[in-house]
This record gives structure tokens, sequence and C-alpha cells, in this order.
């Protein structure tokens, strides 16, 4: 027997996994799980993508590393664009499920916070809610314990005879990604003599501006639905949002800019 599109796709499972809670339900809290668990597939094939483009940056392959890092930034973008759809979501219409939610929150998003820390953001008190001993932490502490994208991409660097401080080269893979002015000064030397490779970097800074936006799109979104309530889960909603904005997860490429 010939596979079917809806086997091959598990569609019937797929649409068996929208379960609103709310009495009736609301019409629009169907919606909210569509958009949040759509959030989550995505989550899921960048941590794939940017996995394979560490592989990448390992083995020199510089064509097929900027290749995955503009896919992985149209996916970025297609996030933000999603928040569109979320801010048709109106005050009353989020409220007439909200307490259903009871004590979840996107801030408990397991796979964001590997995202995170793969990309460079290495924060242990953002999974330090989690049990001791259960999947989800134990997935996150592994991933705090390895090396990020941005040392792949600097051992990449070094791979190419580019003079990579041994600081950088050995850092304390435990902490983000920090700037430091030799590596500054080495990346100015990579734009002026190798375009290939200028061009990875403008990628990454492509890629590092779509997670600002999204995060920017994301504080006021929340904003437009609950104000300054507090989240749900009890989260500091839009205010804590607002302290993740601005913060660059590459500062080095972010430094250099004044220097040309």
């Amino acid at each position: 027997m010939s596979i079917t599109y809806g086997d091959y796709l598990k569609i019937n499972e797929l649409l068996d996994l929208q379960q609103p809670l709310s009495p009736g339900p609301e019409h629009d809290e169907l919606l909210f799980i569509v958009i949040h668990q759509t959030y989550e597939l995505w989550f899921k094939q960048v941590i794939h993508e940017l996995d394979h483009l560490t592989a990448l940056f390992n083995a020199g392959e510089r064509n097929r590393a900027l290749h995955t890092l503009k896919r992985v930034d149209t996916i970025f973008r297609t996030l933000t664009q999603q928040v569109d759809i979320l801010e048709t979501l109106t005050p009353l219409e989020f409220m007439s499920f909200r307490d259903r939610l009871q004590s979840a929150s996107g801030f408990q998003s397991v796979q964001f916070r590997e995202l995170e820390m793969l990309l460079g953001l290495k924060e242990p008190k953002k999974f330090e809610h989690l049990p001791a001993g259960s999947a989800e932490r134990a997935r996150l502490e592994l991933r705090f314990d390895r090396p990020t994208l941005w040392d792949a991409f600097l051992r990449f660097l070094h791979s190419l005879n580019y003079r990579v401080p041994q600081a950088s080269l050995s850092r304390d893979l435990t902490r983000s990604v920090e700037p430091s002015a030799e590596v500054q000064k080495l990346l100015i030397e990579v734009y002026r003599k190798d375009p290939l490779v200028a061009e990875i970097c403008e990628a990454l800074v492509d890629l590092d501006t779509s997670l600002q936006q999204w995060r920017y799109r994301h504080v006021k979104m929340v904003e437009r639905t609950i104000g300054s309530k507090i989240g749900t889960g009890g989260s500091a909603g839009a205010d804590y949002l607002k302290t993740t904005l601005f913060t660059p997860v590459w500062p080095d490429l972010w430094h250099i800019r004044a220097e040309f």
C-alpha cells in the first residue's frame, strides 16, 4: 500500500493536538493554540538548522553555511510576520479564555531557551524553574555546557588561518558571548580581505537583527493585548520582555560598524 499525504505528515494526529480548554469553547482560543504550536514547530526547525550550521562551520563549508544562515533568517522573519495574526486577537477576545492558561506561559518554552543558548545567550536562571532530573532540564543543561554557534564561527575563522585570540577559543562556554576588542580587529580584517566570509558575517548580523525584531514585535503584541498586567504564569509580562530588547547576541559584529 502506497503512503498517502496524510500518512506521511501524520495529519490526523496533528489536527488532534489542538484542544481548547474554555467552555464552548471560546472561538478565539483555537487561534491562540495554533499560532503557538506553529511557533514551537518553527523553533524545532531552527534548532535543527543551527546544529547543522555548526557542523558546516566545523567542516569549513563556506557556501553551505551561508545558505543555511539565510534559511534560518527567513524562518525568523516568518516568525515575526506571524505576530500580525496574533495581533488580530483583541484584549477582550484574549481575556475570554486567558484564565484557562493558569500557570502556562511562553517563558516556559524549552525550545526557545535552547535556541537562545545555541546562539550564545547563556542564562541559567531561565531554566532553574524546571524540575531537577526532568527531560526538559537535562536538555537545557546539556546545551548550556556546549559550544555556541559563535564558538563554531570563531573556530571556522581559526581554520582559515585568521588569528583568533586563544582567550576566545578557550572561553567559558557557560557564559553568554561577550565582546572582544581582539575579535573585532580580526573581523575588520575579514571584511577587508575575504568577501565570502564577510558575507557570512553579514548573514549573522541579519539573523541577529531578525531575532531582535521578533522580540520587539512580541513586546508590542503583549502590550497591545494585556497592557501592563502581569503576564500568564505570573511573569512580568511586557515589562520583562522590554529588558530583552536591543541586546545583540553577537556584539562584536555590531561594535565594528563604527570602525570602517
